[in-house]
């Protein structure tokens, strides 16, 4: 059976459709059959891969109505890999949801049998704690948690791993946290290398040995619908998503 990952951090712009979208790409690229599903209202991921901001199906329809996964996945260019899209109407789902009977676990309920057609499965959370991203926590297995290096993005970590512990005692007592992983890291500054000695520190052994670097071809890449790994293969970041795939891989 496949594993599905969650890629949440309620602080937005910390790397987390960077991190689901370039994990996808490696996922794939090793021949396993591997889908991104796209739940932020931004849309960047689904743009990030060539799509637009109004495809259907797409995670709205699996959320709000009743449209299954399956159903709403396509092909997302390179091979193996499909997205499920998202739709700007997707921010309207933190309002519809809960109103919803079951609202927490519509997400699990449409990827059925999905688990053992994809081998790896991503969820790109958006940038709260709100409906969406406990659905996207309550279907996963597995959560990876993007931390920028910087002190203002250690704020609100001990809280978001709070809530991921409600989420297990009162939704899915299987999920585990796969890591932290510290992105946008400037190697030449100390205040990349305290963030990181602190967050090793604090967090040991949950922190990923792997670290993504502050890279302008990661940057750039979603201009042209690729990923970096397709985009820019030989540069710092494609180098480290690369390298966090197989160490993902490796912790299971």
């Amino acid at each position: 059976m496949g594993k599905v990952y969650a890629v949440a951090n309620q602080k937005g712009g910390v790397g987390k459709t960077t991190t689901a979208v370039n994990l996808a790409s490696c996922a794939a690229a090793e021949g396993n059959q591997t889908l991104l599903v796209d739940l932020d209202p931004q849309c960047n991921a689904t743009v990030a891969l060539g799509g637009d901001r109004d495809l259907h199906p797409s995670s709205y329809d699996c959320l709000t109505g009743e449209t299954s996964v399956a159903a709403a996945a396509r092909p997302a260019g390179p091979d193996n890999l499909w997205i499920v899209p998202a739709n700007k109407d997707l921010a309207g789902a933190a309002v519809e949801l809960p109103r919803m009977q079951g609202s927490e676990t519509r997400l699990r309920e449409r990827l059925g049998p999905l688990r053992e057609r994809f081998t790896v499965t991503l969820l790109d959370c958006p940038p709260s704690l709100g409906p969406v991203s406990v659905n996207a926590l309550t279907a996963a297995d597995r959560v990876i948690v993007p931390v920028q290096a910087e002190y203002l993005a250690l704020e609100g970590l001990v809280q978001f791993l709070e809530t991921l512990g409600l989420i297990r005692r009162e939704l899915n007592p299987q999920l585990e946290v796969s890591g932290l992983l510290i992105t946008m890291h400037d190697e030449r500054t100390r205040l990349a290398q305290d963030v990181e000695a602190e967050l090793r520190d604090h967090f040991d052994g949950m922190v990923f040995e792997t670290v993504i670097p502050r890279n302008v071809r990661v940057a750039e890449s979603p201009s042209y619908g690729l990923p970096v790994t397709e985009h820019a293969p030989a540069s710092l970041g494609a180098v480290a998503y690369r390298a966090l795939a197989k160490e993902l891989a490796s912790r299971g």
